[in-house]
């Protein structure tokens, strides 16, 4: 097809997520084609602000038309009015020559900051590489009469990734004026120390790293940098050494976070299946080692557990400045990212496979690094955003119209792109189980696992049963002390409610899981609100974050949150995931006086790739009400352990919240809690999934050594 043909298929196709794929096709017929017609014919488009998703495809065809009618258009779309036109403009000048009169634009967007000052930063990095004095001379003057600290800190970050003696310059002065705030100083000393070493930086960065302030930190980690080289693999160390990431969260052994901010059922996972992994036989992992977030101290202390060359689980931090941010706000971290994994990855020795997850800047991040060291990549893809815009699309809320304002804020292409980029270079893909498995791949994400079947592994997530049979023997056993802040939770409740089952929810206070919308479904059911009391288990509600804030606002307008016990609903806040189990367990079985046995539990979400908590909960024997969309559908037997509704339609879902409660209290219930005690047990145990990924790990490993031994031979 021609330019002009594809733009119709865009603009006709079935649905927004159809139409964003078709832009590999328009990107290729406008380099085919070429010229000012081509090129007159994406402009026409870009601008139509009635179909912003056939606009945005037409801003990266146009990246793709050699002609410099096209860079013309592109200049002028990065100072348009239209934030999302700006972005996209800037990420298409990505891969185009440096365009000169662009440069001073796409550094005023590093000084607006946010994921279009990534973009735009991403794009002055690759330009510097051909044209590095161009790029630097701009960042100096991009640095006059900006006296914002955060953005004088964009700056300096963007100046450290411009070769050459005038940005080892910049940096050096800026790190050394006690003028300059804490965040550019930052900026320039761990820059710094990414640079080749000389006896001027290393004495520079000796001399801060002496301090007992925040720049100290800073400067202590610059100094690893440039002074420690790399390790190679101990050579008794026999088995695998894998990483793994999650940068959105707070993991620690204990999992002491759980439930608060983005600490999620992810961070849950990578704990228990580090401990697994290290703890199996054959094919052996030696060693996992789980990256996520902290300060710069927290990065310092963890790198002699990184790089010791004993068996284990080690945790690692990635440092940033600041207090935690979501992983929505998270991506202009993206160079601090790099530079921490990169600095775990060198400390650590080889490091045989980096298992990436998200499409989020850890991935972004992680990715870069991996490729620069040569480790291979396993990316377990889902339809992530795919199943949200589908969604969205269905219920109306996005639409051609405001596509471009929501991406804006959600990313939605770039984390489409992202997925299916990981999922094209990665070593070996992981999949979760779905019902209809190759049709959603091909469809939502459009990757056909047919064509290579030996690339990807279909891997259901696990759960540790020792935990849940620990708590399950608590709570048959009535043991107090197992639930002295369950129960203290539970003498707030007015005495006449103590005596109703417990419909429980544990998980993040993000819109995507669905609480707000959960707490109006019990609220606005009169009979239902009868029937039991809700327990929402998770989020900071001492220091909320702005995802958090919102959900508490929305959960306020169906409950007065100051009353809120007093009508049934209990907000317990995020819990560590052993209590966790145990709070499941009472559930079930009931507390004395305080709460009724035979209760159920609800996952809300918006979109559930698989189910931690589900698992888990079911694992107790609880009833379940989940999404009828995605993994639960693979292991919910729909009406006999638990019920499948379309979370988004509140009447469906108190409707099911009600049928969970009949069916947990009616003669079956004890059978059917068993039944999928059962198959938990049977299908999802952590170990299950240590080892099926363990092969997947040890055959990348072998694939890649092999390939190294021929390209040395060669």
């Amino acid at each position: 097809m021609g330019t002009h043909t594809t733009l119709d298929a865009i603009r006709d196709a079935d649905g927004i997520l159809a139409g964003i794929r078709y832009a590999d096709d328009l990107t290729i017929a406008a380099s085919r084609d070429g010229g000012n017609r081509a090129v007159r014919l994406l402009a026409q488009a870009a601008l139509d602000p009635t179909d912003q998703v056939t606009a945005i495809a037409a801003v990266h065809a146009l990246a793709q038309v050699f002609d410099e009618s096209a860079d013309d258009v592109l200049a002028t779309l990065l100072e348009h009015e239209s934030g999302f036109l700006r972005e996209h403009a800037a990420w298409a000048f990505g891969t185009r020559l440096p365009r000169f009169d662009a440069i001073a634009g796409l550094f005023r967007m590093v000084v607006d900051g946010g994921f279009a000052g990534m973009i735009a930063q991403r794009t002055l990095e690759t330009w510097a590489s051909s044209v590095p004095e161009h790029v630097a001379l701009a960042a100096e003057g991009a640095m006059l009469g900006v006296a914002d600290p955060a953005a004088r800190a964009r700056l300096v970050e963007t100046i450290g990734l411009i070769t050459g003696r005038i940005p080892q310059r910049m940096l050096a002065r800026i790190a050394a004026d006690p003028a300059e705030g804490l965040d550019a100083r930052a900026a320039a000393v761990a820059a710094l120390g990414d640079r080749p070493a000389t006896d001027a930086a290393i004495t520079l960065v000796s001399d801060l790293a002496r301090g007992d302030d925040d720049l100290a930190e800073v400067a202590r980690l610059a100094l690893l940098d440039l002074t420690v080289p790399a390790y190679p693999r101990a050579p008794w160390s026999q088995g695998q050494t894998v990483a793994q990431l999650f940068l959105h969260a707070d993991i620690d052994g204990a999992l002491s976070q759980v439930g608060s901010g983005d600490n999620g059922g992810i961070a849950t996972l990578l704990v228990r299946l580090g401990d697994a992994l290290v703890a199996g036989e054959s094919p052996a992992v030696d060693r996992v080692l789980t990256l996520s977030r902290g300060g710069p101290a927290d990065a310092l202390a963890c790198l002699p557990e990184v790089s010791s060359t004993l068996s284990g689980h080690a945790f690692a931090t990635v440092p940033f400045l600041g207090a935690p941010i979501s992983s929505a706000d998270s991506w202009p971290r993206r160079v601090a990212v790099q530079r921490g994994i990169r600095r775990i990855l060198r400390a650590a020795g080889t490091v045989d496979v980096v298992h990436l997850r998200m499409a989020d800047v850890g991935t972004l991040a992680a990715s870069t690094v991996a490729r620069e060291l040569e480790i291979p990549v396993v990316f377990t893809v889902a339809p992530d955003p795919h199943s949200v815009i589908n969604a969205m699309d269905a219920a109306g809320s996005l639409t051609r119209a405001n596509f471009g304002a929501v991406d804006e804020v959600e990313h939605f292409w770039f984390r489409a792109r992202l997925v299916q980029r990981m999922a094209a270079d990665a070593a070996h893909t992981v999949l979760f189980p779905r019902p209809e498995l190759e049709r959603d791949m091909r469809t939502l994400v459009g990757i056909d696992i047919t064509a290579h079947p030996e690339r990807h592994s279909v891997v259901a997530e696990g759960i540790d049963l020792s935990v849940i049979d620990r708590s399950v023997a608590a709570a048959v056993a009535e043991d107090s002390s197992e639930f002295a802040d369950l129960d203290t939770l539970l003498q707030t409740l007015p005495a006449e409610r103590r005596h109703l089952p417990l419909a429980v929810t544990v998980g993040r206070l993000h819109r995507v899981k669905g609480m707000a919308t959960l707490v109006h479904a019990w609220a606005d059911d009169a009979a239902l609100r009868e029937r039991c009391n809700l327990l929402i288990v998770g989020g900071d509600l001492a220091h909320p974050t702005q995802d958090e804030r919102g959900q508490l606002d929305l959960i306020g307008t169906a409950i007065p949150l100051d009353t809120a016990a007093e009508h049934g609903l209990l907000l317990a806040g995020h819990r560590a995931n052993d209590s966790v189990a145990r709070w499941l367990a009472a559930a079930r079985y009931g507390r004395p006086g305080l709460a009724a046995p035979n209760g159920v539990y609800v996952c809300a979400s918006m979109k559930e790739e698989f189910g931690i908590a589900l698992l888990e909960a079911m694992a107790t024997g609880l009833t379940v009400v989940a999404p009828n969309a995605g993994g639960p559908a693979t292991y919910v037997e729909d009406g006999t352990t638990g019920f499948l509704v379309n979370t988004a339609d509140a009447d469906r879902l108190a409707g099911g919240i009600t049928d969970a409660l009949d069916l947990a209290g009616g003669p079956f219930g004890a059978e059917f809690a068993q039944r999928a005690a059962d198959m938990v047990a049977g299908t999802f145990a952590i170990q299950a999934m240590a080892g099926t990924l363990a092969e997947v790990y040890s055959s990348v490993a072998e694939a890649q050594a092999a390939l190294n031994f021929a390209l040395s031979a060669s």
